[in-house]
């Protein structure tokens, strides 16, 4: 076991996988030579030289249709981009070209890239720096979207995702990259990719999250059962495809469900699951689904800390859905 942060897991296991796979090239913005704006690419370049840790142009699009050529001849490469929020000039690349060649040439060409980047807000990064889009991806088809919360799951997620025949969004909650620390087992151990995790069972109620926010609910958690509600926490870790039989089968012995993500409400993640929950299991529902979401607004500088969602905003989606 190491003792280590969520930059930490990043890098160790690109290092690790490296080092196993001969083919595996890491290309970004500032990758190499400047270990990446967070440093998750720290010391690669050392060890693996340019040739395999490439420093590209200020090109969100030729980042990922690189990436798309060099998987198409056998490497596999795991492009980084710098901020979620910057991924939009490579949108193109991403849902017209990378996630439909698998579909369109029968298996042949499985297009096989991970495309890392860090998304969500807490780091007063203002609205250019701190959008929840993950929405986006989850609506294209033949793309399959991750989210760890915690440096144990980085790790087991980052693998299986580059060891994916389908292309991967890798999806990384840079308000966490280093506020948490935890053991993460040295030897090598996979996630599977559309499976949630039960991060605490209960009986009253069913709290949904994902990414930067399964945090906060944790630290809701306290403050619901101080107020005696049992809540059972799921992260879904795997977005699309994503494990809606765990969830089910919490709301079937819950009856009640809030859904805590930091996207914007309307047409955000916490909807599908929402119309998933209502259509597989609304004989078992006790109260309305209730979600708690970012503000319908571009992201605010000023006005960060009221934007996300905090503790107390889940603990009165909790209290409504008691109490109905």
């Amino acid at each position: 076991m190491t003792v280590m942060n969520i930059v930490q897991a990043v890098n160790r296991t690109l290092r690790d996988e490296m080092r196993r796979n001969g083919n595996m090239i890491v290309l970004g913005e500032d990758v190499g030579r400047d270990g990446g704006v967070f440093r998750a690419t720290e010391g690669l370049l050392d060890e693996f030289g340019a040739e395999r840790v490439v420093d590209t142009p200020l090109s969100e699009d030729g980042i990922v249709g690189m990436a798309i050529g060099m998987s198409l001849y056998g490497l596999l490469p795991v492009a980084e981009i710098q901020f979620m929020d910057f991924i939009y000039p490579a949108f193109n690349q991403i849902v017209s070209e990378l996630a439909k060649f698998r579909y369109r040439s029968g298996g042949q060409y499985p297009a096989h890239v991970v495309i890392r980047t860090p998304y969500g807000g807490g780091v007063k990064g203002g609205h250019y720096h701190s959008q929840s889009t993950e929405a986006y991806f989850i609506h294209t088809p033949g793309l399959t979207v991750v989210t760890p919360s915690s440096p144990h799951d980085t790790k087991g997620l980052l693998l299986s995702a580059m060891r994916s025949p389908d292309p991967v969004m890798f999806l990384e909650p840079k308000r966490l990259y280093r506020t948490i620390k935890e053991d993460v087992p040295d030897e090598e151990y996979l996630i599977p990719i559309g499976k949630a995790n039960v991060v605490q069972e209960g009986s009253d109620i069913t709290l949904v999250s994902w990414g930067p926010m399964v945090q906060t609910c944790k630290e809701a958690l306290p403050l619901a059962a101080k107020e005696k509600m049992s809540v059972e926490l799921i992260d879904l870790r795997s977005l699309m495809p994503f494990d809606i039989q765990t969830v089910i089968q919490s709301v079937k012995k819950t009856g009640r469900v809030v859904v805590a993500h930091e996207a914007t409400k309307v047409a955000g993640f916490g909807a599908e699951i929402s119309a998933q929950v209502s259509e597989r299991a609304i004989d078992s529902l006790k109260a309305p689904i209730i979600r708690v979401a970012g503000y319908d607004t571009p992201f605010p500088y000023a006005l960060e800390n009221s934007y996300l969602p905090k503790p107390e905003r889940i603990l009165k989606a909790l209290r409504k859905a008691s109490s109905y």
